[in-house]
């Protein structure tokens, strides 16, 4: 095995990884030489169905460039399929080193539009499926650490630009993936004594996800010109969050779009006004209004317009 490459003897399980950002991140991690377990229901892009088919094509890929990858086709939404994951990981590979958390589907509506049931599964596969795999790969972690078995375990989760700033008809997908940013911070706090970091991406590209919304944005240059919207331009960062080499660097939230990183800055505290006794409803108006007027604009809503 190559020392030389960022990634040598680490296990990386990567969910969604059947298609496209997560496709990328699995063959970008076994091109650096990781192991890699290959996390995918096989759904639409609505969440129906299943196969185990995309999955397993991608682990046929990474064995066929001479890299080393195992399937699994666990619904990581579960208690029982989040489970299996780390323990697939630990079967097969002898232990676990990053979890990259990228699974989900798209059920787009305007509020008043919007079924409890498209809620509940987009909140569900985006929200509860970065929980339970990170509470089972923790877990793990937590007992080596204690055992005296300490690892450089890393946690790559994926928000959205629809998270951080919102996007008209996606209610129930900004409001998982800005849940996604509040569970990161809370992970990297509570894990960072067991040599767990814990950061977040909101990436740009070319999916099954986006190629409906952004259609003209995302389609393929077709003169051998960069692709800015191909998913493998994500999947650097992603790789470096996975490796030991990202020492330091937890409870942080990037956004990686073609050849862009940015670091995003979240929420903290901007003009404050302090009456030191209990405000009336008038005076606390006028007060936030004046406060409001010092403030700096906030970035529109994805799909707002002018």
């Amino acid at each position: 095995m190559n020392e030389q490459l960022l990634c040598s003897g680490r296990v990386v399980a990567v969910t969604g990884a059947g298609r496209g950002l997560g496709r990328a991140h699995a063959l970008a991690f076994a091109e650096a030489g990781a192991r890699v377990v290959v996390n995918d229901l096989g759904v639409r892009a609505d969440g129906a169905g299943a196969s185990g088919g995309p999955a397993q094509d991608v682990v046929e890929e990474i064995r066929a460039r001479g890299g080393e990858a195992v399937a699994h086709g666990g619904d990581i939404a579960t208690g029982g399929g989040a489970a299996s994951l780390v323990a697939t990981a630990l079967d097969t590979f002898g232990a676990l080193d990053t979890l990259v958390n990228n699974a989900g589907f798209l059920r787009d509506r305007m509020l008043v539009n919007l079924e409890e049931d498209d809620w509940d599964a987009v909140v569900r596969v985006h929200l509860k499926g970065h929980f339970l795999p990170l509470k089972h790969a923790a877990a793990y972690w937590r007992a080596e650490a204690k055992a005296g078995r300490a690892r450089a375990a890393r946690v790559v989760n994926t928000s959205s630009g629809a998270g951080l700033l919102g996007s008209v008809g996606q209610g129930n997908y900004a409001a998982a993936k800005a849940g996604i940013v509040g569970l990161t911070l809370v992970a990297a706090a509570e894990m960072g004594r067991y040599g767990v970091q814990v950061n977040a991406l909101a990436p740009a590209a070319r999916t099954r996800m986006t190629e409906q919304t952004f259609a003209g944005a995302m389609a393929a240059p077709r003169d051998g010109a960069f692709d800015a919207m191909a998913p493998e331009n994500v999947s650097p960062l992603v790789v470096w969050l996975g490796s030991a080499a990202s020492a330091g660097v937890s409870g942080r939230v990037f956004e990686a779009e073609a050849g862009r990183i940015t670091v995003m800055e979240g929420w903290r505290a901007g003009p404050t006004a302090d009456k030191g006794s209990r405000w009336t409803p008038a005076e606390a108006g006028e007060a936030a209004r004046g406060l409001l007027a010092e403030a700096e604009v906030p970035q529109p809503v994805y799909g707002a317009g002018g």
